[in-house]
C-alpha cells in the first residue's frame, strides 16, 4: 500500500455548515486596527523588548536574598527603551541575516538562536509544488512472521461503518458486539479474533473482557465446553511485536479465556497496531476462505505514529481483501494533539512521573496549535471522537468504533475535563476520515486550510529547528549572572516569536473571506480558535519579556530558606491577571477576549469552546515567583532489591 512520504511526516511531527452570522464577525474583524492590534503597535512592542539593559547595581541587587515584601513596581514602556533599536520590517530578512539588533544583549551573543527559526511561508495562495512522492513499503519481516504474498488486486467495496458509537462501559459494547455477531452468523460461519494491546495500562481491561466473554457466547447459544464450528475465536496481541495466542481458532470458551490470560505486558511501550492488524488477517486467512471474519481490537492508545502513518492504508486493504470487519473498543482521542500524560508514582521512591501516552489526534493531520503559547501542550481536552486511524479502519471495513469514556483519574486534566460533549452538538464537527493522501492532495484547493496547517507547523515546538524560540524558559536560576543571561536570551527569542505571531495574525485576517466561504463547521472552528490564540499569545509573550525586565530592574528579595527545611531552588514564571505593561498589552487582550468569547458563542459544548474558556481563565499577565522545595530524601532500598523501572505506556 502507498505510504505518504515526508510531507505527511512533517505534518504529524507538528506531533467547518456555513456561518449563520458572517456580518457580525466581519464587523469585529474590521475593528482590529482601531483597537490597537496592528503592525504599528506591534513594532513598538518589539522595540521595547529588543533593547533591555541591566546596570551593575541592578545586577548586584539580584544576589541579595533577604526578606522584603515590596511588590514589583510597574514600569512605563518608555522606561524600557534605553537604546535605539534598528527595527527590521521584514521578519524573513531578520531570520536569514542573523542581525536582529545593532546592540548586544547582556550575556547573550548577538542574534543567538535567530537562524534556527526558519522564515515562515504564509502565502495562502495554493501551494504550487504539492506532488508528494509515493513509495511502496511492506510490513517489517522481522515483525510479521509470514510470507509477503501479493494481496488481492480488487478490494471489495462495502458499506461504511460507524466511526463513533459512544458507550458507557464494556457491558454496552459487548451487547452490541453480540448483536453484530448474531447478524453475521445469520449469513454464515464466522471467525472473530480478539486483538489486545500489550501495554501495562490495559491489564484491567483485558480481565474485564475475559470475565464478560462467557456472556457473549451464552447469548449466542454456545456453552463453555462446546467447540462450535459456526463461531470460531482466535486471540492475538501486540506491542513492539505480535503474538498469536491460539494455535488455531477455537469455539471452546475455556481455551479463549486461557489465551486472554496469556497476553503479556510489553515493557517497550510500543504499540505497532497497524502491523498487528495485517499480521492477524494474514495469519488467519486460510481459516476464512468459507467464512466471515471480524477483528475486535481492544486498546486505550492510538498506536505508534510512524507505523500508523506508513501502514494504515495497507492494514485497511488487507482486512478488506478477506472481507474482515474491524471493531475497536477504544478511548476518546485528545483534541488536536497526539499525546496525553498519565500520572504514575514510583512505589519505591515516591517520585511522581507523567508518562506520555499516544492518544490521538482525532484527525489525519493535527489541526490545532501544538503550543500553549510558551511550551508544547500538555493538556488533555477530549475531542469527542476516537483516534483517526482506529475510526478510519472501522469505517472502511464496515465495523464500529466503540468510544469508551475517558475516566482515567491519573490523566492530565483528568478531573477537570470529564464532560462528554453532546453528540448532536458535535455531529457537524466530524473529522474527515478519508485517507491522508487524499487529504494532502486536496490542500491545493483549500487555501485557508493550507494556511492554518502552515501556521501550526511553523509554531510546532516538537520541531528541533524552532524549539529554542517556540519553547520559552519558565524557570530561571537564582544566581544573578545566570538569571540575566537566561533572561536576555529569552527576550531575544521573544522578538523573533512576536514577529512571527504578528505576521501570522495578518495572514489570518487576510484569509477571513475564505473562512466565510468555508463549508466545514470543524474548519470554521479551527480558524476561530487559532486566530484568537495567535492574538492572545502575543500579549502573553510580550508580558513575559516585560516581566523579566521588571524583575531585573526591581528584583524582589526573599529568604533563601524557609522553615522547616524549604530552600529556594529557582525563580518560576507563571500567568496572572496583573499586567506589567497594560498600555501595550491591553489592546491585544481585549481583542483576544472578544475572539475567545466568539468561539464559545459559535461552538458551544465542543472542544473548541472548552479550550477558549481555559485560555480566558489563564490570564494574560506574567509574574516571577520564588520556588521553594524540600531536599529529597529517598528511602534506601534493602540490599539486593532491584529498582523498579519507570514503565512506558
Amino acid at each position: 500500500m502507498a505510504v505518504v512520504n515526508e510531507h505527511i511526516e512533517h505534518e504529524l511531527a507538528a506531533e467547518l455548515v456555513v456561518d449563520d452570522q458572517p456580518q457580525s464577525q466581519s464587523r469585529s474583524l474590521a475593528n482590529i486596527g482601531s483597537l490597537g492590534i496592528s503592525m504599528i503597535v506591534h513594532t513598538a512592542l518589539l522595540v521595547a523588548l529588543g533593547v533591555f539593559t541591566v546596570t551593575p547595581d541592578i545586577l548586584s541587587s539580584l544576589n541579595e536574598i533577604v526578606f522584603d515584601t515590596e511588590p514589583v513596581e510597574e514600569i512605563e514602556v518608555d522606561e524600557l527603551i534605553t537604546v535605539e533599536l534598528d527595527v527590521v520590517t521584514d521578519p524573513s530578512e531578520t531570520l536569514t541575516n542573523n542581525n536582529l539588533t545593532k546592540g548586544e544583549a547582556v550575556g547573550v551573543e548577538n542574534g543567538a538562536n535567530a537562524a534556527a527559526f526558519t522564515a515562515p511561508q504564509l502565502d495562502p495562495v495554493v501551494m504550487e509544488a504539492l506532488n508528494p512522492v509515493i513509495e511502496i513499503e511492506g510490513p517489517s519481516e522481522a515483525f510479521l512472521d509470514f510470507p509477503t504474498e501479493q494481496l488481492l488486486d480488487e478490494v471489495p467495496e462495502g458499506t461504511l461503518g460507524n466511526p463513533r458509537q459512544v458507550v458507557d462501559n464494556y457491558d454496552q459494547a459487548m451487547d452490541r458486539i453480540t448483536q453484530e455477531l448474531i447478524w453475521m452468523l445469520d449469513r454464515g460461519d464466522v471467525l472473530v479474533t480478539w486483538m489486545f494491546d500489550q501495554s501495562v495500562s490495559m491489564k484491567g481491561d483485558q480481565q474485564e473482557i475475559r470475565e464478560r466473554i462467557n456472556r457473549v457466547y451464552v447469548e449466542l447459544g454456545l456453552t463453555e465446553k462446546s467447540d462450535s464450528d459456526h463461531l470460531w475465536t482466535a486471540v492475538t496481541s501486540y506491542g513492539s511485536g505480535y503474538i498469536r495466542h491460539t494455535k488455531k481458532p477455537t469455539g471452546n470458551v475455556d481455551l479463549i479465556r486461557e489465551a486472554i490470560d496469556a497476553v503479556p505486558v510489553d515493557p517497550s511501550g510500543l504499540e505497532r497496531m497497524c502491523e498487528a492488524v495485517i499480521a492477524t488477517v494474514v495469519d488467519h486467512r486460510d481459516y476464512v476462505k468459507n467464512r466471515q471474519m471480524a477483528i475486535i481490537l481492544v486498546t486505550d492508545e492510538s498506536g505508534e505514529r510512524k507505523t500508523n502513518n506508513a501502514m494504515l492504508e495497507q492494514a485497511i486493504n488487507t482486512a478488506k481483501s478477506v472481507g474482515c470487519r474491524i471493531y475497536v473498543l477504544g478511548r476518546e482521542a485528545i483534541f488536536g494533539y497526539p499525546y496525553t500524560y498519565m500520572r504514575w508514582r514510583h512505589p519505591q521512591t515516591g517520585d511522581v512521573h507523567w508518562l506520555q501516552v499516544d492518544r490521538g489526534p482525532e484527525t489525519a493531520f493535527v489541526e490545532q496549535l501544538q503550543t500553549n503559547g510558551f511550551r508544547r501542550r500538555r493538556d488533555a481536552f477530549s475531542s469527542g471522537f476516537g483516534p483517526y486511524e482506529q475510526c478510519r479502519m472501522s469505517v472502511e471495513t464496515n465495523g464500529i468504533f466503540f468510544m469508551l469514556p475517558t475516566v482515567e483519574v491519573d490523566q492530565v486534566n483528568g478531573q477537570a475535563d470529564k464532560r462528554r460533549y453532546e453528540l448532536e452538538a458535535m455531529r457537524p464537527y466530524l473529522p474527515d476520515l478519508s485517507s491522508r493522501f487524499e487529504q494532502l492532495s486536496l490542500r491545493g484547493e483549500l487555501p485557508m486550510r493550507t494556511l492554518i496547517w502552515q501556521v501550526i507547523t511553523d509554531l510546532n515546538p516538537w520541531r528541533e529547528d524552532v524549539r529554542d524560540v517556540t519553547e520559552v524558559r519558565m524557570s530561571f536560576s537564582i544566581n544573578a549572572q545566570q538569571f540575566v543571561a537566561q533572561a536576555r536570551e529569552e527576550q531575544q527569542n521573544c522578538i523573533i516569536y512576536l514577529r512571527y505571531l504578528a505576521r501570522a495574525q495578518k495572514m489570518m485576517e487576510e484569509a477571513y473571506e475564505l473562512r466565510t466561504k468555508e463549508t466545514s463547521r470543524r474548519w470554521q472552528a479551527n480558524y476561530d480558535l487559532i486566530y484568537a490564540q495567535i492574538v492572545g499569545y502575543q500579549a502573553r509573550i510580550y508580558e513575559y519579556g516585560a516581566a523579566l525586565e521588571a524583575f531585573m530592574r526591581n528584583p524582589p528579595v526573599v529568604p533563601a530558606v524557609k522553615p522547616p527545611n524549604l530552600r529556594l531552588v529557582d525563580w518560576d514564571m507563571r500567568t496572572t491577571t496583573n499586567l506589567v505593561t497594560p498600555d501595550i498589552s491591553q489592546p491585544y487582550i481585549d481583542k483576544a477576549t472578544e475572539l475567545f468569547e466568539l468561539v464559545i458563542e459559535r461552538h458551544p459544548g465542543t472542544a473548541w469552546s472548552a479550550r477558549a474558556e481555559v485560555e480566558l481563565a489563564r490570564g494574560f499577565g506574567m509574574e516571577i515567583i520564588p520556588d521553594y522545595r524540600a531536599p529529597r530524601r529517598r528511602p534506601p532500598l534493602p540490599p539486593g532489591t532491584p529498582r523498579i523501572p519507570i514503565p512506558k505506556y
